[in-house]
């Protein structure tokens, strides 16, 4: 087989480091960079928000955006409502009333803009009471 297919792109230190420093930006720093190209150079995020162009590229295609941030949905609480609800309670800090309407009005979101840690942490103490959660 030839190597003819199998090209290596080369990137400039300067590509590398200015490509690392957006890779590792927080959601409120891309946001605030995104405003900035747009109001002092021109350039609008392309369509979905993820990657930023000054013009369409030839055959589109973005590239996916590595998510940071998850809503945590309650889907259900099996056979252990009661111990589901303290777990809700103490997580949203909701009254006993207001977790009880919660967990049995499932779907419920328990927590929106989660990061990976707190859903773990989060789907663990729901799972472990007997519930089930969904990350969105």
């Amino acid at each position: 087989m030839s190597e003819e297919g199998t090209a290596v792109a080369e990137f400039s230190a300067e590509a590398k480091e200015m490509g690392d420093k957006i890779a590792g930006m927080t959601l409120k720093q891309a946001k605030e960079l995104s405003d900035y190209l747009k109001d002092v150079h021109g350039i609008e995020p392309a369509a979905g928000g993820g990657v930023m162009m000054a013009a369409p590229a030839e055959g589109g295609g973005a590239a996916a955006e590595e998510k940071t941030e998850w809503d945590i949905v309650l889907t259900g609480f099996g056979d252990k409502k009661l111990n589901v609800v303290k777990v809700v309670k103490n997580l949203t800090g909701a009254s006993l009333m207001e977790a009880k309407k919660m967990v049995e009005g499932v779907p419920a979101t328990l927590k929106e803009g989660a990061s990976k840690e707190d859903c773990d942490k989060i789907k663990a103490e729901i799972e472990e009471a007997g519930g089930t959660v969904e990350l969105k």
